[in-house]
């Protein structure tokens, strides 16, 4: 299988930690793809140009990080890093939103900034910063829920790779007057799927 990936995307992170956390290294080619270029080749392997994309080993792509996580997590029959069901489904669905939502936000402030300077929005940067300050401030308080507890998984890494964008956002200053969460990152972050899946610092 090929999976195309950006070295910064934290939505690629995701999925590449989990490849990582598997051991699936040899079974999944990593490619960085060409993004936002005109004619990049990519278009033609993925016309939307997004990143994660896997190319099956039947040569049928797949697209979004969630998909493409649980599609190769249960590629050996023992699915282990999914989120949790039963009576506690809602809830880890809920706080995965809430962690996809400061991802999604992050993502749109470290776009911008990779921009030509003169082509930047600073309305947008600034709206940005603002919602990943709100954030932060609700992750300090939802970081207590016991599910985020335990065994790693799809949550545990969407958030982590949230923030772990703080290598790309000078800005993105999350570990100031948050105690719990700074103590709920570093096991997670001292793990070698997070390390070895670390993005370039930003220009």
């Amino acid at each position: 299988m090929k999976l195309y990936i950006t070295p910064g995307s934290p939505y690629a992170r995701i999925v590449r930690m989990l490849v990582h956390e598997k051991g699936m290294a040899g079974g999944v080619e990593v490619i960085v793809a060409q993004t936002r270029l005109a004619g990049s080749p990519y278009y033609r392997i993925n016309p939307s140009g997004r990143v994660p994309y896997l190319v099956r080993d039947d040569g049928a792509g797949m697209e979004e990080s969630a998909l493409i996580f649980d599609y190769l997590d249960q590629l050996d029959g023992a699915p282990a890093f999914g989120l949790p069901g039963g009576a506690q489904a809602w809830e880890a669905r809920r706080l995965e939103a809430l962690a996809r939502s400061m991802l999604d936000g992050l993502a749109v402030w470290g776009r911008e900034l990779v921009r030509p300077q003169n082509e930047r929005s600073p309305a947008v940067v600034a709206h940005e910063a603002a919602r990943a300050g709100r954030m932060t401030g609700v992750w300090e308080r939802e970081i207590d829920s016991p599910l985020m507890r335990g065994a790693l998984n799809r949550l545990h890494m969407t958030l982590a790779c949230a923030l772990g964008l703080e290598a790309r956002l000078a800005g993105f200053r999350w570990r100031t007057d948050h105690p719990r969460l700074c103590a709920w990152h570093e096991p997670i972050a001292a793990r070698p799927s997070f390390a070895a899946t670390a993005p370039p610092p930003s220009a």
